[in-house]
């Protein structure tokens, strides 16, 4: 009986080991952070999160959510980082030449934008960025290809000149053109009230809004047309954003500002016609996105970029994975204790 049943495992055995197994996407690096997936509908889909701004801890934001994306969903994920000359993550880095030092003023830097040849989906979390041509140039390919794409917070005003990016002649506007509203001011006050996000009333079925609700950050409210006018052609508000009169979560809105869409999504035609699903949320900061509500939404809007709407589930988990304690907003930085560090120390 031994004898015949040891064939019978040995066989089994060979089987699972030439089970295939799906890699991540791109090799490990100090330079940067990977997530495998785990199970879950996103198996076998890559997501890369960018995080280079200055003031919204989005260093401490993207692998918190990328965590929860490859652990509760499935995707393999990918972060890359702002670095300063030493490959630290360095959210103080000026993002403008002092005045008679511009021959002194250096570049920013993103190690490892090659992959995003690899990504199905990129999160853009950038602010004011002045980047080498050649990591303009792999943002401006991806951006064409006709892959989707999220937009958080800053990053509709996030590199300082113009991608060379042009359409018939054109030059396009990331945050404009693309995202379909960049930063034209503070309509809250900056650092000093929050915001309550409300699902548009007639989107509430919209896969986005799936399970979504108590939308609420301690950051402002942004300005992305101009007053007594819209949304452009083609966006679509799906969160109403308003201000309220102080920093906490009960505070009562503020009467003498009207809500404006802190959310939309929009369809974003390439140079070759490809179209490429965009979702840009104005709210984002690390303590926004303490909001489960919030980080519901956004992953809900990966989701539906991949068109991937069937697979949405109000009750698969939102939950962090490990802890999540985000500093504050701000540039005051030896008082809020950002300091530079290597990627490795926020996995």
């Amino acid at each position: 009986m031994v004898r015949l049943l040891l064939p019978s495992l040995c066989r089994a055995a060979l089987l699972l080991s030439c089970s295939p197994v799906l890699a991540h996407p791109v090799p490990d690096s100090p330079q940067w952070l990977t997530y495998s997936g785990n199970k879950g509908p996103g198996k076998g889909r890559h997501i890369v999160l960018i995080s280079a701004d200055q003031e919204y801890r989005s260093e401490q934001s993207m692998p918190m959510m990328a965590g929860i994306l490859s652990r509760h969903h499935g995707f393999d994920c990918t972060i890359l980082f702002g670095v300063n000359d030493k490959g630290e993550v360095d959210p103080t880095m000026p993002v403008y030449p002092k005045k008679g030092q511009e021959a002194e003023f250096k570049s920013h830097n993103i190690p490892g934008l090659k992959h995003l040849a690899s990504a199905d989906l990129v999160v853009f979390f950038t602010r004011l960025l002045t980047l080498p041509g050649e990591q303009q140039e792999r943002i401006v390919s991806y951006i064409d290809s006709g892959k989707p794409m999220i937009a958080l917070r800053t990053a509709n005003h996030g590199f300082r000149g113009a991608l060379p990016y042009k359409i018939d002649g054109k030059t396009v506007n990331f945050g404009r053109d693309v995202l379909g509203g960049s930063f034209m001011g503070h309509h809250g006050r900056w650092h000093a009230d929050s915001t309550r996000g409300t699902i548009v009333k007639e989107l509430k079925g919209h896969p986005i809004a799936v399970g979504v609700d108590d939308i609420w950050g301690p950051s402002d409210v942004y300005r992305t047309y101009k007053e007594g006018t819209g949304l452009p052609e083609g966006c679509t508000a799906l969160v109403w954003g308003q201000p309220l009169t102080g920093r906490n979560h009960d505070d009562p809105p503020n009467p003498g500002k009207e809500p404006l869409p802190v959310a939309w999504f929009k369809t974003w035609q390439t140079s070759e016609g490809k179209k490429a699903r965009v979702f840009q949320s104005t709210m984002g900061s690390g303590k926004d996105l303490e909001s489960a509500g919030l980080r519901r939404l956004i992953i809900n809007a990966a989701y539906w970029g991949l068109g991937m709407e069937a697979a949405i589930s109000p009750t698969r988990s939102v939950d962090y994975v490990g802890t999540y304690e985000p500093l504050a907003s701000g540039f005051n930085y030896e008082k809020l204790g950002v300091i530079p560090k290597l990627p490795a120390a926020y996995k």
